[in-house]
């Protein structure tokens, strides 16, 4: 063979090699950008096509049929997306791809990647090592070392304190936190959430820590599947454990104090009604991704989901403000707008659907949350000290209906999500 012919064919080895070792390196690893560099408030001009071609497009995305009332004026989000929970539909959206910093709404990803992981009446100590690394500022439920806690008692810190604490202890119970990084990736790979990089399972700001207000919603969704993940993310209140004390007679006590959901949509603020209809799911605020939430609300039999990233108006709880807005739209326009777009399913979930027994249940024993629909300001029945479960939401009571035959047009159907009614 002549020796040009040779060196070619030689490039063209070096060449294929490396494009091989290319495809098979995380395409987040290899593209995420770095919010801890003040990232312009220009989105890229070329993002993810994933969901529809639209999604990918810059700016806002939105088709109008005949009677639908037009988007709020006063939306100052980078990005935010309006979806239907159930069948998957975009009904709007805003710069839906563009990676940002994600703050606190990555642990809807934590919490759908570990749930599953252990009963809720599992009991861990916590070791001094349980809670090293975490950042400066970090919210906090105030998990104590040498203290025992369960894993209801850690997630009820995760849902409604967004607790980093009890993060990092649920990440040791899960190998550490560089191997719960690893699982989140791996489950975020999974829900076809490209957009996101998890480098933190909290959520605390990290260089190249990246996520979009796709892919959140895509984590609410596939979240709210568990039975465990929909009541934590619908409670209000609960009583977490103390510091254990102990008097000059060697008598040991543990009191309880009471923690509140950080959820304006599902709590109310003073300058803020709870939201009819609302059931979670997760909020967040950090310095590289300002405010930030997802959450989930259902009106006359329809539940949408919506995510609003980083609002530019600097005002006490613009990040609900705007959400509340776009959830009273999209109720407006169900029916009224022609789809930009969809939630995808995961990849295992395209290949099977769900059967009618399908509870959707998280924890290792199948047991899950409490086996009947909890009633507002209702004392849980494992004991866990009276969690109000959407307690004082105006709309009414938290109903998990049971079982049922799924609609035929439902691409990936909730079980029955969440449905409210009128009290008594």
């Amino acid at each position: 063979m002549p020796a040009p012919k040779k060196a070619l064919r030689r490039t063209l080895s070096v060449t294929s090699a490396a494009l091989t070792a290319l495809a098979v390196l995380s395409p987040a690893a290899l593209a995420a950008p770095d919010p801890s560099k003040s990232p312009t408030p220009t989105p890229p001009a070329s993002m993810s096509t994933m969901g529809g071609a639209r999604l990918g497009k810059p700016g806002t995305q939105v088709d109008l049929a005949g009677g639908a009332p037009v988007l709020p004026k006063d939306l100052t989000a980078r990005s935010w997306i309006v979806a239907d929970a159930e069948s998957g539909d975009v009904l709007a959206a805003h710069n839906a791809h563009w990676r940002l910093a994600p703050a606190s709404t990555l642990k809807m990803l934590f919490a759908d990647t570990l749930l599953p992981k252990w009963p809720k009446t599992t009991q861990h100590k916590v070791e001094v090592s349980d809670l090293a690394g975490i950042g400066a500022g970090s919210s906090l439920v105030g998990v104590k070392e040498e203290e025992t806690y369960t894993v209801h008692d850690l997630w009820l810190g995760v849902f409604l304190r967004s607790g980093n604490d009890a993060v990092h202890v649920l990440s040791a119970m899960n190998g550490g936190v560089d191997r719960t990084v690893a699982d989140m990736n791996e489950h975020a790979e999974e829900l076809q959430a490209l957009d996101t990089n998890v480098v933190s399972p909290d959520g605390y700001d990290a260089p190249h820590q990246v996520s979009s207000a796709y892919d959140l919603t895509l984590f609410a969704r596939s979240g709210l599947q568990k039975k465990d993940f929909r009541e934590y993310a619908s409670t209000v209140s609960a009583k977490f454990p103390g510091q254990t004390e102990k008097d000059k007679k060697g008598k040991t006590t543990r009191n309880s104090f009471e923690i509140q959901n950080t959820n304006r949509l599902l709590s109310g603020d003073s300058d803020m009604d709870v939201y009819p209809g609302i059931a979670g799911v997760k909020n967040g605020n950090t310095t590289n991704a300002g405010a930030t939430f997802t959450g989930v609300a259902e009106r006359n039999g329809k539940v949408l989901l919506v995510t609003v990233m980083n609002p530019a108006k600097d005002e006490h709880n613009e990040v609900y403000k705007e959400t509340a807005r776009l959830f009273d739209w999209g109720f407006a326009a169900a029916g009224k707008t022609r789809p930009v777009g969809e939630l995808v399913r995961p990849k295992s979930a395209a290949q099977a659907s769900p059967g009618p027994d399908a509870s959707g249940e998280a924890g290792g024993t199948g047991k899950g949350a409490a086996g009947t629909a909890p009633v507002a300001g209702s004392t849980a029945s494992d004991g866990s000290g009276g969690v109000g479960i959407a307690a004082g939401v105006t709309a009414g009571v938290l109903v998990l209906l049971a079982g049922g035959a799924f609609l035929v047009n439902r691409k990936w159907p909730l079980p029955d999500l969440v449905r409210r009614r009128t009290r008594p």
